[in-house]
């Protein structure tokens, strides 16, 4: 579905001594994303995950490489229009129109795309009762609840019914019983066929939803794998101790080589389960969002 080969994207900008300089945000990076797949793209801030995204939705011109979806280059003026229409973007801004109504808003995003008005009528009934908002279709958008918005940005691009969704930190600030509501609906998304990729600061939301992660730091593609897979390779079991303000950690393949280690431990620790956190930081070297 989506064919990534050698991407690269660099800036011009001033260095420490006020010199010309190039920086490069997004460096040789290649990926293979499959239709109907919900994949996760992580990195801590400044790893280049958003202007890779921007390149992605055809918002950022790459310096070099190329970008394909179902083999279709988006530098090809014919091939780019389709490109647009197969594609939905969820901003994790909320940039409706506030003076608005729920149903208004999808309305003039429809017209956007050139929608008859019975065709416009029947989409977004169909995807207000998706996205379980039907019964708001005419309150303004500030009377909804955070949840209720993230809902109607989903069903907003969703309107010219696009085969890929990209959704930028699409449960920011949200509670956790209103970010279950909404990793349910992306489940179901991918279950009718939509490919998925996501952007977020909540390792266990990537966790959770994606059949893969890519994770990238520095502008670098570190490496790409099932979360199940990463944690397998490198470390089902942690042992977790403070170092006077700091936590460190080690992982280790069996209990019994963690608890080895623990008795080497000068100080209080403990054994635990793995998971994509403690992947990441690994890999990185920084949490998520630092």
């Amino acid at each position: 579905m989506i064919e990534v080969k050698n991407l690269r994207k660099t800036f011009s900008h001033k260095d420490a001594k006020n010199k010309k300089a190039e920086k490069v945000a997004v460096d040789n990076l290649s990926l293979t994303i499959g239709t109907g797949e919900i994949f996760g793209l992580l990195g801590p801030n400044g790893a280049g995950k958003t202007t890779t995204i921007r390149m992605l939705t055809m918002l950022t011109r790459p310096t070099s490489g190329e970008i394909l979806y179902d083999g279709k280059r988006i530098t090809d003026t014919d091939d780019a229009r389709v490109i647009r229409q197969m594609i939905g973007v969820v901003p994790q801004n909320l940039n409706f129109d506030q003076d608005l109504t729920v149903g208004e808003n999808l309305e003039l995003h429809a017209r956007l795309y050139h929608m008859g008005k019975e065709e416009r009528e029947t989409r977004i009934r169909e995807l207000l009762e998706y996205v379980e908002l039907d019964n708001v279709i005419n309150d303004g958008v500030r009377q909804l609840s955070g949840g209720m918005k993230r809902r109607l940005l989903i069903a907003r691009a969703l309107i010219h019914r696009p085969k890929i969704l990209f959704l930028d930190e699409p449960t920011v600030a949200l509670d956790p019983q209103v970010r279950w509501r909404i990793w349910e609906l992306v489940r179901r998304l991918a279950e009718d066929g939509a490919t998925v990729l996501i952007t977020t600061h909540y390792i266990e939301e990537a966790e959770e939803l994606c059949e893969r992660v890519a994770i990238m730091n520095k502008g670098r593609l570190i490496d790409v794998d099932t979360p199940k897979n990463f944690i397998a390779r490198l470390g089902r079991y942690v042992v977790e101790w403070r170092d006077g303000a700091h936590r460190e950690f080690r992982l280790f393949d069996s209990r019994e080589d963690a608890r080895h280690f623990i008795a080497t431990v000068d100080a209080a620790a403990s054994i635990r389960k793995s998971n994509l956190e403690d992947v990441f930081i690994e890999l990185t070297g920084r949490k998520e969002g630092l």
